[in-house]
């Protein structure tokens, strides 16, 4: 992907065209070119056998896409997955452990991140609290994704932070389940089915519509955009929320998890 990106930075240079103008041409998003060339964003066939045409690659862009593996797995940190959840219009979010990064108290975030091993320093840390709170911006932009969230019951158990921390934690959690481009479902413990038993993953869909999901495991991340692979998350999704509370149910249940504490 990266070397694909290089490429069509050099031909669109060649052709005396700037970003904006290619992606016009294109009829895309203005930073959907800027991602391909950066190596963030997979180029599609379609638009690379346009470019072709545009840049006069003779079908350079196209052979490259129809030449790379067909699930794109690199290792990749969060920074990267923020540029894309930025740009989303649709993220749908499965988390089993602990509550999704985008809907984390500032207390609760810091709690789990001082937990980190080895630590972070103290700038560091900041640093990173700082930068969750920044993605939450998402929630309340004028035009949000739709956004979608099953957890897992145990995450919400958890009293991360103690009991302060996690009794705030849960208060913010029932004040989001009331956002109007936003759906909250809470997978149960005592269901006898459970279609993310392998882990927690996201699937977003960007601007020009392409599909990937994204994972992380204890030592790095990957992406997903084979169209096979990112059904199967996309199926597992969908079995995952007729498996979890409906969106009543799940604020009911955190309005009994708050009367606990």
């Amino acid at each position: 992907m990266r070397m694909l990106g290089r490429q069509l930075a050099a031909a669109r240079r060649a052709a005396g065209m700037s970003q904006p103008e290619l992606s016009a041409e294109l009829n895309l998003n203005g930073e959907t070119i800027a991602s391909i060339e950066q190596g963030r964003r997979p180029l599609k066939l379609d638009i690379a056998e346009r470019c072709d045409e545009l840049l006069g690659t003779k079908g350079m862009l196209a052979a490259g896409v129809s030449n790379l593996p067909e699930v794109d797995q690199f290792p990749l940190w969060a920074e990267e997955y923020m540029d894309q959840e930025g740009e989303a219009i649709a993220l749908s979010w499965y988390d089993a452990l602990v509550v999704p990064g985008l809907l984390q108290t500032e207390p609760y975030a810091r709690a789990l991140l001082s937990g980190r091993i080895p630590s972070y320093d103290a700038d560091e840390l900041q640093a990173k609290v700082e930068a969750r709170m920044r993605r939450r911006e998402i929630l309340r932009r004028k035009e949000p994704p739709t956004l979608s969230f099953v957890i897992w019951e145990p995450a919400l158990r958890w009293p991360n932070g103690g009991r302060e921390t996690h009794l705030e934690q849960l208060r913010f959690l029932r004040e989001c389940s009331e956002l109007p481009d936003l759906s909250l479902q809470i997978l149960p413990l005592d269901r006898p089915r459970h279609a993310g038993d392998a882990g927690p993953f996201i699937l977003l869909e960007t601007p020009d519509h392409q599909h990937l999901a994204y994972t992380e495991s204890q030592r790095g991340s990957q992406w997903v955009s084979g169209p096979d692979e990112v059904s199967i998350l996309t199926r597992k999704y969908a079995m995952l929320r007729t498996q979890a509370l409906n969106v009543e149910d799940s604020q009911c249940l955190l309005d009994r998890l708050l009367g606990e504490q």
